[in-house]
Protein backbone atom coordinates (compact mmCIF):
# COMPACT_ATOMS: atom_id res chain seq x y z
CA UNK A 1 0.00 0.00 0.00
CA UNK A 2 1.60 3.64 -1.21
CA UNK A 3 2.24 5.59 1.77
CA UNK A 4 -0.16 9.06 1.91
CA UNK A 5 1.27 12.45 1.27
CA UNK A 6 1.27 15.08 3.79
CA UNK A 7 -1.74 16.58 2.09
CA UNK A 8 -3.71 13.27 1.49
CA UNK A 9 -3.66 12.80 5.55
CA UNK A 10 -4.74 16.69 5.96
CA UNK A 11 -7.51 16.09 3.42
CA UNK A 12 -8.49 12.80 5.61
CA UNK A 13 -8.45 14.30 8.57
CA UNK A 14 -10.65 17.55 7.41
CA UNK A 15 -13.19 15.05 6.12
CA UNK A 16 -13.03 13.10 10.00
CA UNK A 17 -13.36 16.93 11.62
CA UNK A 18 -16.23 17.42 9.49
CA UNK A 19 -17.91 14.64 9.89
CA UNK A 20 -17.29 14.91 13.80
CA UNK A 21 -19.14 18.56 13.75
CA UNK A 22 -21.99 17.42 11.30
CA UNK A 23 -24.19 17.01 14.52
CA UNK A 24 -23.95 20.08 15.39
CA UNK A 25 -24.78 22.01 11.63
CA UNK A 26 -28.30 21.54 12.17
CA UNK A 27 -28.94 23.21 15.30
CA UNK A 28 -26.70 26.23 14.07
CA UNK A 29 -28.54 26.64 11.04
CA UNK A 30 -31.71 26.27 12.93
CA UNK A 31 -30.57 29.45 15.49
CA UNK A 32 -29.24 31.45 12.73
CA UNK A 33 -32.43 31.64 10.56
CA UNK A 34 -34.80 32.56 13.38
CA UNK A 35 -31.77 34.97 15.24
CA UNK A 36 -28.88 35.93 12.97
CA UNK A 37 -29.30 35.10 9.02
CA UNK A 38 -26.60 36.16 7.78
CA UNK A 39 -24.63 34.52 9.99
CA UNK A 40 -23.01 31.29 9.14
CA UNK A 41 -21.59 29.39 6.25
CA UNK A 42 -22.29 25.55 5.52
CA UNK A 43 -20.90 25.61 2.05
CA UNK A 44 -18.22 27.47 0.44
CA UNK A 45 -21.30 28.55 -2.17
CA UNK A 46 -23.15 30.57 0.71
CA UNK A 47 -20.38 33.69 0.43
CA UNK A 48 -21.76 36.79 -0.87
CA UNK A 49 -25.30 35.33 -0.59
CA UNK A 50 -28.07 38.09 -0.44
CA UNK A 51 -30.85 35.22 -0.08
CA UNK A 52 -29.95 34.52 3.20
CA UNK A 53 -32.89 36.84 4.80
CA UNK A 54 -35.09 37.43 7.82
CA UNK A 55 -38.14 35.52 6.37
CA UNK A 56 -38.52 33.80 9.80
CA UNK A 57 -38.33 36.80 12.21
CA UNK A 58 -41.37 38.55 12.86
CA UNK A 59 -40.07 40.24 16.71
CA UNK A 60 -36.43 41.14 16.19
CA UNK A 61 -36.33 40.99 20.28
CA UNK A 62 -33.39 38.03 20.04
CA UNK A 63 -31.73 40.37 17.13
CA UNK A 64 -31.84 43.00 19.37
CA UNK A 65 -30.64 41.30 22.46
CA UNK A 66 -27.52 40.11 20.57
CA UNK A 67 -26.91 43.57 19.69
CA UNK A 68 -27.03 44.37 22.94
CA UNK A 69 -24.81 41.65 24.44
CA UNK A 70 -21.84 41.73 21.71
CA UNK A 71 -21.94 45.80 22.01
CA UNK A 72 -22.03 45.25 25.93
CA UNK A 73 -19.11 42.74 26.17
CA UNK A 74 -17.33 45.06 24.33
CA UNK A 75 -17.76 47.63 26.23
CA UNK A 76 -17.50 46.06 29.38
CA UNK A 77 -14.24 43.83 28.33
CA UNK A 78 -12.67 45.19 25.47
CA UNK A 79 -13.61 48.57 25.96
CA UNK A 80 -11.29 50.57 23.10
CA UNK A 81 -11.94 53.88 24.91
CA UNK A 82 -10.36 52.60 28.75
CA UNK A 83 -7.33 50.45 29.31
CA UNK A 84 -8.62 46.87 29.64
CA UNK A 85 -5.48 45.41 30.84
CA UNK A 86 -2.30 45.47 32.00
CA UNK A 87 0.90 43.58 32.66
CA UNK A 88 2.42 42.59 35.57
CA UNK A 89 5.14 39.92 37.10
CA UNK A 90 5.00 37.49 40.13
CA UNK A 91 7.66 39.13 41.93
CA UNK A 92 5.25 41.46 43.85
CA UNK A 93 8.77 42.93 45.52
CA UNK A 94 10.06 43.59 41.94
CA UNK A 95 7.13 44.85 41.08
CA UNK A 96 7.78 48.14 43.02
CA UNK A 97 10.79 49.68 41.18
CA UNK A 98 10.30 52.02 39.13
CA UNK A 99 11.79 51.34 35.56
CA UNK A 100 9.91 47.66 36.11
CA UNK A 101 6.36 49.61 36.43
CA UNK A 102 7.27 52.27 33.66
CA UNK A 103 8.55 49.29 31.01
CA UNK A 104 5.34 47.03 31.86
CA UNK A 105 3.11 50.27 31.24
CA UNK A 106 4.87 51.42 27.96
CA UNK A 107 4.47 48.13 26.76
CA UNK A 108 0.82 47.31 27.46
CA UNK A 109 0.16 51.04 25.56
CA UNK A 110 2.17 50.29 22.83
CA UNK A 111 -0.34 46.75 22.62
CA UNK A 112 -3.46 48.74 23.01
CA UNK A 113 -2.11 51.05 19.76
CA UNK A 114 -1.78 48.52 17.77
CA UNK A 115 -5.30 47.17 18.65
CA UNK A 116 -6.81 49.99 18.03
CA UNK A 117 -4.86 50.52 14.56
CA UNK A 118 -5.46 47.17 13.01
CA UNK A 119 -8.85 45.27 13.13
CA UNK A 120 -8.52 43.64 16.03
CA UNK A 121 -11.69 45.29 18.10
CA UNK A 122 -14.13 45.15 14.60
CA UNK A 123 -12.81 41.34 14.70
CA UNK A 124 -13.82 40.94 18.87
CA UNK A 125 -17.44 42.21 18.18
CA UNK A 126 -17.88 39.44 15.53
CA UNK A 127 -16.53 37.08 17.66
CA UNK A 128 -18.79 38.25 21.26
CA UNK A 129 -21.63 38.14 18.53
CA UNK A 130 -21.25 34.63 17.26
CA UNK A 131 -20.10 33.39 20.83
CA UNK A 132 -23.41 34.55 22.21
CA UNK A 133 -25.48 32.81 19.24
CA UNK A 134 -23.57 29.79 18.64
CA UNK A 135 -21.34 29.38 21.73
CA UNK A 136 -18.37 28.72 19.27
CA UNK A 137 -16.20 31.34 17.54
CA UNK A 138 -12.88 31.24 15.61
CA UNK A 139 -10.36 34.37 14.15
CA UNK A 140 -6.72 34.00 12.60
CA UNK A 141 -4.49 36.67 13.97
CA UNK A 142 -1.59 36.64 11.71
CA UNK A 143 1.29 38.42 11.15
CA UNK A 144 1.01 42.05 9.30
CA UNK A 145 3.61 43.84 7.96
CA UNK A 146 1.50 47.29 7.80
CA UNK A 147 -0.36 46.86 11.35
CA UNK A 148 2.03 44.50 13.25
CA UNK A 149 -1.29 41.50 13.30
CA UNK A 150 -4.35 41.06 11.38
CA UNK A 151 -7.49 39.21 12.29
CA UNK A 152 -9.16 36.58 9.66
CA UNK A 153 -12.55 35.88 11.53
CA UNK A 154 -14.43 33.18 10.39
CA UNK A 155 -18.01 32.41 10.91
CA UNK A 156 -20.26 29.00 12.01
CA UNK A 157 -20.07 26.40 9.93
CA UNK A 158 -17.02 27.34 7.77
CA UNK A 159 -14.46 25.86 9.92
CA UNK A 160 -13.63 22.68 12.44
CA UNK A 161 -11.81 22.20 15.50
CA UNK A 162 -10.15 19.70 17.33
CA UNK A 163 -8.96 19.97 21.07
CA UNK A 164 -6.14 18.29 22.98
CA UNK A 165 -5.94 15.89 25.70
CA UNK A 166 -6.76 19.05 28.19
CA UNK A 167 -9.64 20.23 26.23
CA UNK A 168 -7.79 23.14 24.60
CA UNK A 169 -7.86 23.94 20.97
CA UNK A 170 -4.84 23.35 19.07
CA UNK A 171 -6.36 22.74 15.32
CA UNK A 172 -8.63 24.63 13.03
CA UNK A 173 -9.30 23.36 9.69
CA UNK A 174 -11.27 25.66 6.97
CA UNK A 175 -12.73 25.97 3.71
CA UNK A 176 -13.04 29.02 2.35
CA UNK A 177 -13.77 30.46 -1.44
CA UNK A 178 -11.33 32.94 -2.59
CA UNK A 179 -11.30 34.94 -6.39
CA UNK A 180 -8.01 33.60 -8.78
CA UNK A 181 -6.60 37.69 -8.05
CA UNK A 182 -6.79 36.92 -4.21
CA UNK A 183 -5.31 33.20 -4.51
CA UNK A 184 -2.38 34.58 -7.24
CA UNK A 185 -2.12 38.01 -5.21
CA UNK A 186 -1.13 35.91 -1.38
CA UNK A 187 0.58 32.87 -2.54
CA UNK A 188 2.35 34.00 -6.23
CA UNK A 189 1.25 32.56 -9.70
CA UNK A 190 4.38 29.98 -9.34
CA UNK A 191 2.98 28.11 -6.58
CA UNK A 192 -0.81 27.88 -7.70
CA UNK A 193 -2.43 24.90 -9.73
CA UNK A 194 -2.44 24.79 -13.62
CA UNK A 195 -5.75 25.25 -13.47
CA UNK A 196 -5.83 28.81 -11.39
CA UNK A 197 -2.63 29.36 -14.19
CA UNK A 198 -4.98 28.95 -17.05
CA UNK A 199 -7.65 31.14 -15.35
CA UNK A 200 -5.29 34.29 -14.51
CA UNK A 201 -4.05 33.69 -18.39
CA UNK A 202 -7.79 33.84 -19.64
CA UNK A 203 -8.34 36.98 -17.19
CA UNK A 204 -11.08 35.02 -14.89
CA UNK A 205 -9.43 37.09 -11.82
CA UNK A 206 -12.90 36.67 -10.14
CA UNK A 207 -13.28 33.09 -10.77
CA UNK A 208 -13.99 31.63 -7.48
CA UNK A 209 -11.67 28.46 -6.39
CA UNK A 210 -11.64 26.50 -2.65
CA UNK A 211 -9.19 26.64 -0.57
CA UNK A 212 -8.31 25.00 2.23
CA UNK A 213 -6.24 25.92 5.47
CA UNK A 214 -5.24 23.92 8.54
CA UNK A 215 -3.34 24.42 11.24
CA UNK A 216 -2.59 21.41 13.79
CA UNK A 217 0.44 20.14 15.94
CA UNK A 218 3.54 19.50 14.74
CA UNK A 219 4.98 16.08 16.01
CA UNK A 220 7.47 15.03 12.97
CA UNK A 221 9.19 18.57 13.78
CA UNK A 222 13.41 18.80 14.35
CA UNK A 223 13.27 20.85 17.78
CA UNK A 224 16.90 22.20 16.76
CA UNK A 225 15.81 24.02 14.06
CA UNK A 226 14.00 27.07 14.40
CA UNK A 227 12.99 27.38 10.41
CA UNK A 228 9.40 27.77 9.81
CA UNK A 229 9.11 23.74 8.78
CA UNK A 230 9.96 23.14 12.14
CA UNK A 231 7.66 25.37 14.83
CA UNK A 232 5.38 23.70 16.49
CA UNK A 233 2.13 24.11 14.69
CA UNK A 234 1.98 23.48 10.91
CA UNK A 235 0.14 26.14 8.77
CA UNK A 236 -0.97 24.23 5.15
CA UNK A 237 -2.69 25.80 2.31
CA UNK A 238 -3.82 24.15 -0.56
CA UNK A 239 -6.54 23.60 -3.22
CA UNK A 240 -8.42 20.37 -2.56
CA UNK A 241 -9.23 19.99 -6.27
CA UNK A 242 -6.01 20.15 -7.13
CA UNK A 243 -4.85 16.84 -8.81
CA UNK A 244 -1.13 16.96 -7.29
CA UNK A 245 -1.74 15.44 -3.89
CA UNK A 246 2.31 16.47 -3.17
CA UNK A 247 1.91 20.11 -3.93
CA UNK A 248 1.18 22.71 -0.87
CA UNK A 249 -0.09 27.17 -2.01
CA UNK A 250 2.00 27.54 1.50
CA UNK A 251 3.43 25.66 4.31
CA UNK A 252 4.98 27.33 7.21
CA UNK A 253 4.24 27.10 11.23
CA UNK A 254 4.24 29.03 14.30
CA UNK A 255 4.99 28.73 17.55
CA UNK A 256 2.12 29.52 19.64
CA UNK A 257 -1.23 28.36 18.11
CA UNK A 258 -2.32 31.46 15.69
CA UNK A 259 -5.89 30.87 15.87
CA UNK A 260 -8.37 32.75 18.95
CA UNK A 261 -11.22 29.94 19.27
CA UNK A 262 -13.59 31.26 22.46
CA UNK A 263 -16.25 28.85 23.50
CA UNK A 264 -18.95 30.57 25.62
CA UNK A 265 -19.72 27.45 27.95
CA UNK A 266 -18.42 23.68 27.07
CA UNK A 267 -20.10 20.38 28.61
CA UNK A 268 -17.80 17.65 29.39
CA UNK A 269 -15.26 17.09 26.83
CA UNK A 270 -17.16 18.17 24.06
CA UNK A 271 -14.98 20.49 21.18
CA UNK A 272 -17.66 22.97 20.25
CA UNK A 273 -19.73 25.30 22.91
CA UNK A 274 -23.48 25.95 24.51
CA UNK A 275 -24.62 29.28 24.28
CA UNK A 276 -27.41 31.91 25.33
CA UNK A 277 -28.34 31.65 21.65
CA UNK A 278 -29.27 27.47 21.74
CA UNK A 279 -31.40 27.97 25.50
CA UNK A 280 -33.57 30.87 23.99
CA UNK A 281 -34.17 29.21 20.84
CA UNK A 282 -38.09 27.62 22.19
CA UNK A 283 -38.51 30.94 23.26
CA UNK A 284 -37.67 32.54 19.79
CA UNK A 285 -39.73 30.19 18.04
CA UNK A 286 -42.54 30.49 20.55
CA UNK A 287 -42.34 34.31 19.92
CA UNK A 288 -42.45 34.19 16.14
CA UNK A 289 -45.10 31.92 16.19
CA UNK A 290 -47.47 34.49 18.69
CA UNK A 291 -47.11 37.16 16.36
CA UNK A 292 -47.92 35.58 13.66
CA UNK A 293 -51.78 34.67 15.51
CA UNK A 294 -51.44 37.96 17.10
CA UNK A 295 -51.30 39.41 13.35
CA UNK A 296 -53.88 36.94 12.16
CA UNK A 297 -56.35 37.82 14.63
CA UNK A 298 -55.50 41.82 13.75
CA UNK A 299 -56.39 40.58 10.14
CA UNK A 300 -59.24 39.25 11.09
CA UNK A 301 -60.86 41.86 13.31
CA UNK A 302 -59.86 44.82 9.90
CA UNK A 303 -60.38 42.54 7.15
CA UNK A 304 -62.40 39.62 8.03
CA UNK A 305 -64.28 36.78 5.62
CA UNK A 306 -67.29 38.00 4.32
CA UNK A 307 -70.94 36.63 3.87
CA UNK A 308 -71.82 37.84 0.83
CA UNK A 309 -75.00 37.53 -2.00
CA UNK A 310 -74.14 35.18 -4.73
CA UNK A 311 -75.17 38.43 -6.65
CA UNK A 312 -72.13 39.95 -5.46
CA UNK A 313 -69.58 37.29 -6.80
CA UNK A 314 -68.47 39.31 -9.45
CA UNK A 315 -67.89 42.99 -7.33
CA UNK A 316 -64.48 41.93 -5.25
CA UNK A 317 -63.08 44.84 -6.05
CA UNK A 318 -66.20 47.04 -5.24
CA UNK A 319 -66.05 45.50 -1.29
CA UNK A 320 -62.24 47.74 -1.29
CA UNK A 321 -62.77 50.77 0.96
CA UNK A 322 -64.49 53.46 -1.20
CA UNK A 323 -66.01 51.25 -3.46
CA UNK A 324 -69.98 51.31 -4.71
CA UNK A 325 -72.11 48.56 -5.34
CA UNK A 326 -75.07 48.83 -7.60
CA UNK A 327 -78.02 46.43 -6.75
CA UNK A 328 -81.76 45.94 -6.64
CA UNK A 329 -83.06 45.86 -3.06
CA UNK A 330 -82.92 42.67 -1.47
CA UNK A 331 -84.70 40.97 1.65
CA UNK A 332 -83.71 42.04 5.00
CA UNK A 333 -80.41 40.04 6.36
CA UNK A 334 -79.20 39.22 2.53
CA UNK A 335 -76.63 41.86 2.35
CA UNK A 336 -72.90 41.43 2.93
CA UNK A 337 -71.62 40.84 6.44
CA UNK A 338 -69.13 39.01 8.55
CA UNK A 339 -69.08 35.17 8.15
CA UNK A 340 -68.70 35.30 12.00
CA UNK A 341 -68.11 37.42 15.30
CA UNK A 342 -64.36 38.82 14.81
CA UNK A 343 -64.13 40.93 17.85
CA UNK A 344 -61.46 38.84 19.27
CA UNK A 345 -59.71 39.41 22.71
CA UNK A 346 -56.04 39.34 22.23
CA UNK A 347 -55.07 40.77 25.64
CA UNK A 348 -53.43 37.29 26.95
CA UNK A 349 -51.73 36.59 23.80
CA UNK A 350 -50.20 40.06 23.88
CA UNK A 351 -49.22 39.72 27.73
CA UNK A 352 -47.45 36.43 26.69
CA UNK A 353 -45.70 37.92 24.30
CA UNK A 354 -44.32 40.59 27.15
CA UNK A 355 -42.95 37.97 29.11
CA UNK A 356 -41.52 35.97 26.42
CA UNK A 357 -39.76 39.05 24.96
CA UNK A 358 -38.37 39.66 28.80
CA UNK A 359 -36.93 35.89 28.59
CA UNK A 360 -35.31 36.56 25.96
CA UNK A 361 -32.98 39.72 26.66
CA UNK A 362 -32.57 37.62 29.84
CA UNK A 363 -30.76 34.85 28.18
CA UNK A 364 -28.54 37.78 26.23
CA UNK A 365 -27.88 39.44 29.50
CA UNK A 366 -29.67 42.28 28.13
CA UNK A 367 -31.02 43.81 31.30
CA UNK A 368 -27.57 44.14 33.05
CA UNK A 369 -25.57 45.76 29.85
CA UNK A 370 -28.50 47.95 29.44
CA UNK A 371 -28.20 48.84 32.96
CA UNK A 372 -24.65 50.30 32.58
CA UNK A 373 -25.68 52.11 28.68
CA UNK A 374 -28.83 53.89 30.36
CA UNK A 375 -27.02 54.87 33.19
CA UNK A 376 -26.65 58.48 32.30
CA UNK A 377 -24.17 59.70 35.71
CA UNK A 378 -20.75 60.18 35.05
CA UNK A 379 -18.22 58.74 37.38
CA UNK A 380 -20.28 55.70 37.97
CA UNK A 381 -17.50 53.12 40.09
CA UNK A 382 -17.32 48.81 39.58
CA UNK A 383 -18.29 49.29 43.06
CA UNK A 384 -21.65 50.27 42.35
CA UNK A 385 -22.06 47.92 39.81
CA UNK A 386 -21.47 45.17 41.50
CA UNK A 387 -23.91 46.01 44.34
CA UNK A 388 -26.60 46.57 41.85
CA UNK A 389 -25.97 43.62 39.82
CA UNK A 390 -23.78 41.57 42.03
CA UNK A 391 -26.45 38.67 41.29
CA UNK A 392 -26.09 38.93 37.85
CA UNK A 393 -22.34 39.72 37.38
CA UNK A 394 -21.65 36.30 39.59
CA UNK A 395 -23.75 34.60 36.50
CA UNK A 396 -21.42 35.95 34.07
CA UNK A 397 -18.42 35.65 35.77
CA UNK A 398 -17.56 31.68 34.43
CA UNK A 399 -17.99 33.07 30.74
CA UNK A 400 -15.87 36.16 31.29
CA UNK A 401 -12.92 33.73 33.05
CA UNK A 402 -13.46 31.03 29.83
CA UNK A 403 -12.96 34.10 27.87
CA UNK A 404 -9.96 35.55 29.58
CA UNK A 405 -8.50 32.13 28.81
CA UNK A 406 -9.53 31.35 25.64
CA UNK A 407 -9.88 34.89 24.11
CA UNK A 408 -7.89 37.70 25.69
CA UNK A 409 -4.90 36.12 27.26
CA UNK A 410 -4.07 34.10 23.67
CA UNK A 411 -4.61 37.82 22.01
CA UNK A 412 -2.34 39.31 24.21
CA UNK A 413 0.54 36.67 24.06
CA UNK A 414 0.32 36.84 20.08
CA UNK A 415 0.40 40.27 19.82
CA UNK A 416 3.49 40.26 22.66
CA UNK A 417 5.25 37.81 20.66
CA UNK A 418 4.61 39.93 17.30
CA UNK A 419 6.15 42.86 18.71
CA UNK A 420 9.25 40.79 19.69
CA UNK A 421 9.48 39.39 16.37
CA UNK A 422 9.18 43.49 14.69
CA UNK A 423 11.68 44.92 17.61
CA UNK A 424 9.53 46.95 18.42
CA UNK A 425 9.16 46.34 22.07
CA UNK A 426 10.64 49.45 24.43
CA UNK A 427 14.20 47.98 25.85
CA UNK A 428 13.31 46.24 28.93
CA UNK A 429 15.27 46.66 32.65
CA UNK A 430 17.73 43.86 33.46
CA UNK A 431 15.96 42.97 36.37
CA UNK A 432 12.90 41.33 34.24
CA UNK A 433 15.34 39.92 31.64
CA UNK A 434 13.80 35.96 31.73
CA UNK A 435 11.01 36.74 33.45
CA UNK A 436 7.30 35.59 32.59
CA UNK A 437 5.07 38.44 32.13
CA UNK A 438 1.77 37.70 33.80
CA UNK A 439 -1.45 39.47 32.83
CA UNK A 440 -4.36 41.31 34.75
CA UNK A 441 -8.07 42.49 33.09
CA UNK A 442 -8.88 45.65 34.69
CA UNK A 443 -12.22 46.34 32.23
CA UNK A 444 -15.48 47.28 33.51
CA UNK A 445 -16.91 43.99 34.44
CA UNK A 446 -13.29 42.36 35.58
CA UNK A 447 -13.79 45.12 38.29
CA UNK A 448 -16.66 44.78 39.54
CA UNK A 449 -15.88 40.94 39.69
CA UNK A 450 -13.35 41.98 42.29
CA UNK A 451 -15.41 44.82 43.42
CA UNK A 452 -16.94 42.09 45.98
CA UNK A 453 -12.68 42.76 47.39
CA UNK A 454 -13.31 46.33 47.78
CA UNK A 455 -15.96 46.33 49.55
CA UNK A 456 -14.93 43.67 51.89
CA UNK A 457 -12.02 46.37 52.52
CA UNK A 458 -14.39 49.59 53.03
CA UNK A 459 -16.23 47.62 55.58
CA UNK A 460 -12.97 46.98 57.18
CA UNK A 461 -11.76 50.28 57.42
CA UNK A 462 -15.05 51.62 58.49
CA UNK A 463 -15.51 49.03 61.59
CA UNK A 464 -11.56 49.99 62.22
CA UNK A 465 -12.63 53.58 62.75
CA UNK A 466 -15.62 52.94 64.98
CA UNK A 467 -12.98 51.36 66.95
CA UNK A 468 -10.57 53.49 67.12
CA UNK A 469 -12.67 56.43 68.49
CA UNK A 470 -12.49 54.41 71.65
CA UNK A 471 -8.80 52.92 71.63
CA UNK A 472 -6.58 54.90 68.98
CA UNK A 473 -3.59 52.70 68.82
CA UNK A 474 -5.86 50.31 66.64
CA UNK A 475 -4.95 51.75 63.87
CA UNK A 476 -1.46 50.47 64.22
CA UNK A 477 -2.97 47.48 63.06
CA UNK A 478 -3.80 48.20 59.91
CA UNK A 479 -1.62 48.50 56.60
CA UNK A 480 -1.87 51.60 54.58
CA UNK A 481 0.82 51.33 52.22
CA UNK A 482 -0.99 48.00 51.20
CA UNK A 483 -4.06 49.43 50.82
CA UNK A 484 -3.05 52.02 48.51
CA UNK A 485 -1.41 49.37 46.25
CA UNK A 486 -4.87 46.87 46.51
CA UNK A 487 -7.04 49.61 45.83
CA UNK A 488 -5.14 50.75 42.83
CA UNK A 489 -4.60 47.20 41.03
CA UNK A 490 -8.31 46.49 41.90
CA UNK A 491 -9.35 49.78 39.71
CA UNK A 492 -6.93 49.94 37.04
CA UNK A 493 -5.18 52.55 38.43
CA UNK A 494 -2.10 54.17 36.08
CA UNK A 495 0.88 52.78 38.20
CA UNK A 496 2.56 56.54 37.69
CA UNK A 497 0.51 57.06 39.89
CA UNK A 498 1.04 55.32 42.83
CA UNK A 499 4.79 55.98 44.47
CA UNK A 500 6.74 52.81 44.03
CA UNK A 501 7.79 51.64 48.06
CA UNK A 502 11.51 52.27 47.60
CA UNK A 503 11.08 55.63 46.35
CA UNK A 504 8.51 56.10 49.63
CA UNK A 505 11.04 54.69 51.31
CA UNK A 506 13.48 57.49 50.08
CA UNK A 507 11.11 60.07 50.73
CA UNK A 508 10.09 58.72 54.53
CA UNK A 509 13.79 58.55 55.10
CA UNK A 510 14.74 62.42 54.27
CA UNK A 511 11.59 63.27 55.77
CA UNK A 512 12.70 61.53 59.40
CA UNK A 513 16.09 62.78 58.60
CA UNK A 514 14.37 66.63 58.42
CA UNK A 515 12.30 66.01 61.36
CA UNK A 516 15.33 64.86 63.40
CA UNK A 517 17.67 68.30 62.12
CA UNK A 518 14.27 70.25 63.26
CA UNK A 519 14.72 68.85 66.63
CA UNK A 520 18.14 68.76 67.53
CA UNK A 521 18.10 72.92 66.14
CA UNK A 522 15.15 73.40 68.65
CA UNK A 523 16.52 70.82 71.50
CA UNK A 524 19.73 73.18 71.01
CA UNK A 525 18.21 76.59 70.76
CA UNK A 526 17.77 77.22 74.74
CA UNK A 527 21.67 76.04 75.10
CA UNK A 528 22.13 78.76 72.40
CA UNK A 529 20.49 81.60 74.29
CA UNK A 530 21.83 80.42 77.76
CA UNK A 531 25.64 80.50 76.39
CA UNK A 532 24.71 84.04 75.09
CA UNK A 533 23.20 85.23 78.31
CA UNK A 534 26.36 84.03 79.71
CA UNK A 535 28.83 85.85 77.36
CA UNK A 536 26.81 89.24 78.23
CA UNK A 537 27.49 88.88 82.28
CA UNK A 538 29.86 92.16 84.01
CA UNK A 539 32.73 89.44 85.07
CA UNK A 540 34.20 92.24 86.92
CA UNK A 541 31.52 93.28 89.13
CA UNK A 542 31.09 89.59 89.86
CA UNK A 543 34.54 89.16 90.69
CA UNK A 544 34.17 92.02 93.06
CA UNK A 545 30.86 90.59 95.02
CA UNK A 546 33.01 87.03 94.85
CA UNK A 547 35.79 88.84 96.78
CA UNK A 548 33.44 90.63 99.33
CA UNK A 549 31.86 87.68 100.67
CA UNK A 550 35.16 86.21 100.61
CA UNK A 551 37.30 88.57 102.83
CA UNK A 552 39.56 89.75 99.65
CA UNK A 553 39.49 93.06 99.35
CA UNK A 554 37.17 94.76 101.57
CA UNK A 555 37.32 97.70 103.82
CA UNK A 556 37.96 97.46 107.48
CA UNK A 557 34.82 98.44 109.49
CA UNK A 558 34.99 101.92 111.20
CA UNK A 559 34.75 102.42 114.63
Amino acid sequence: MQAQTPRERKLQRKAALYNERSSWDSHWKEISEYQLPRAGRFFTSDRNKGKKRHNNIYDNTASFAIRTLSAGMMAGMTSPARPWFRLGISDKDLMESGPVKAWLHQTAELMRAIYASSNTYRALHGLYEELGVFGTAATFVLPDYDNVLHHYPMTIGEYALATDHKGNVNTVVREVDMTVQQIVEQFGLKNVSSTVKNMWDMHKHDQWVTIMHMVEPRFDRDVRKMDALNKRFSSCYFEPANDDTSKFLRESGFNRFPALTPRWQVTGNDVYGQSPGMECLGDVKQLQHEQLRKAQGIDYQTNPPLQVPSAYKDYAKARLPGGVFHVDATAAGQGVRSAFEVNLNLQHLREDIVDVRERIRSAYYADLFLMLANDTRSGITATEVAERHEEKLLMLGPVLERLHNELLSPMIDITFDYCKEANILPPAPKELQGMDLDIEFISTLAQAQRAVAAQGMDQLLARVGNIAAVKPDIIDKINFDQIIDDTGEMFGVNPKIIVPDDEVAKMRDARAQQQAQQQMLAAAQPMVETAKSASEIDTAGLTEVMNMYQGYGTSSPQV
